[in-house]
């Protein structure tokens, strides 16, 4: 008699009775993780700045999928907004355990001599402020011996920079060290801090290339792998990294980018 397998269950990737904060959810990578923590049982809180509307349909596709899920306006650069998050999602659902941080602005192209100083603070102050504000009250909060897993959503400019970038890839720099910096600090409380630094991917960030067909096939020949990433692609990622499967992995950023951070020689 030839037994049937069951199917494997992966609980690892169960976050059943665990509240996460998930920044920037409306839209783009933001959304794409709130949508997959939504689908392995987390209860989530998402945040959102301009669209109400589309903030209240990731709430309404995780709750139609059986998830629980809460929509809160905030500006993460702002201390009190920040409190205001944790507190929302601390009476709804408990202790917050895991922390996204994928809120925040793309740069703008601005050579430095015509840049005024309050663009460079605005992109700083939503990049790199609003991830130090979350993860400090995620921390604040949390007690002695729980644990708790954060990952911050970079982008290969960290590193990679790029002409008319000052402000964006000055905040990804300093997010970069931030998230190594807290993870050498909170490692003995066992609460893991990661980073995420994606390349090219279809989202608003990429609005040019999503609206013109030509513009995207010219920036995916930059690409080795061939085509732009998906947001879902980074969120797939973003639920390893918040997962038992990373356990033994803290202070570093994970680079999703089909290898486009690895061509600065060509044709040198």
């Amino acid at each position: 008699m030839q037994l049937a397998c069951a199917p494997r269950v992966d609980r690892a990737m169960d976050f059943r009775g665990q509240c996460a904060v998930v920044t920037g959810g409306e839209s783009g990578i933001g959304k794409a993780c709130a949508l997959a923590l939504g689908r392995t049982n987390a209860a989530v809180v998402l945040t959102w700045f301009h669209d109400e509307a589309a903030a209240g349909e990731v709430v309404r596709e995780i709750e139609a999928a059986g998830g629980r899920a809460l929509a809160h306006q905030a500006d993460v650069a702002e201390e009190a907004a920040v409190e205001a998050l944790f507190a929302a999602a601390e009476a709804a659902f408990g202790p917050v355990r895991l922390l996204v941080n994928s809120a925040g602005l793309n740069m703008t192209g601005t050579p430095i001599g015509d840049m005024p100083l309050a663009q460079f603070d605005r992109v700083v102050r939503a990049d790199l402020y609003g991830p130090f504000l979350t993860c400090r009250r995620f921390v604040r909060a949390l007690a002695a011996g729980e644990g708790g897993r954060i990952v911050n959503i970079s982008s290969i400019h960290e590193h990679a920079p790029r002409p008319g970038g000052v402000e964006y890839d000055s905040a990804k720099g300093g997010l970069a060290q931030l998230t190594t910096t807290l993870a050498l600090e909170l490692a003995p409380r066992g609460i893991a801090v990661n980073g995420v630094a994606p390349g090219m991917i279809l989202t608003a960030m990429n609005q040019a290339a999503l609206d013109d067909p030509a513009e995207l096939k010219r920036r995916e020949a930059a690409i080795p792998w061939g085509r732009a990433g998906r947001p879902e692609e980074v969120a797939e990622l973003v639920l390893f990294l918040l997962s038992e499967h990373a356990g033994y992995i803290t202070g570093t950023t994970v680079t999703i980018d089909g290898a486009l951070s690895l061509t600065v020689a060509a044709g040198a």
